[in-house]
């Protein structure tokens, strides 16, 4: 217990996570970073993709795919609060691959700025969920 600290996970709509971990890693903006027990506290955006987090006593890492959002570490509790929390088995590859291809197509098109900002989030979601999918695919 001595090397673990307390996580929630939250999404929109459900707690996706809630327990002692070991370890928490996730995208920020600049790449990764990892939480361990006793991090200083701060909050942090955190961009959309893979994390991955180990629970106390537990040789395995378990893996999810979120949207954006902000970690806070505070008192040895993490909580990360983010738009949406995926395990890799609720992915519907064939959604994703369809999304994937509509963003696509809608960078291929000339757009206006946001128009462009929006097309360019959509792939990045769509290739996030599938990076983490096709790993646990089986």
């Amino acid at each position: 217990m001595a090397n673990s600290f307390y996580m929630q996970i939250i999404s929109v709509n459900r707690i996706f996570f809630s327990g002692r971990c070991e370890a928490l890693i996730f995208q920020e903006e600049d790449g990764e970073r990892e939480i361990q027990a006793y991090h200083e506290p701060m909050i942090i955006a955190v961009h959309e993709g893979e994390i991955r987090f180990r629970p106390e006593g537990s040789e395995e890492w378990l893996y999810g795919v979120v949207g954006v959002g902000f970690v806070q570490i505070s008192n040895n509790r993490v909580t990360l609060l983010v738009e949406t929390a995926e395990n890799p088995d609720e992915i519907d590859i064939r959604r994703a691959e369809e999304a994937r291809e509509r963003a696509l197509e809608e960078l291929r098109q000339k757009q206006s700025i946001q128009e462009y900002y929006r097309s360019s989030a959509s792939l990045s979601r769509a290739m996030s969920r599938l990076k983490v999918a096709k790993r646990f695919q089986h």
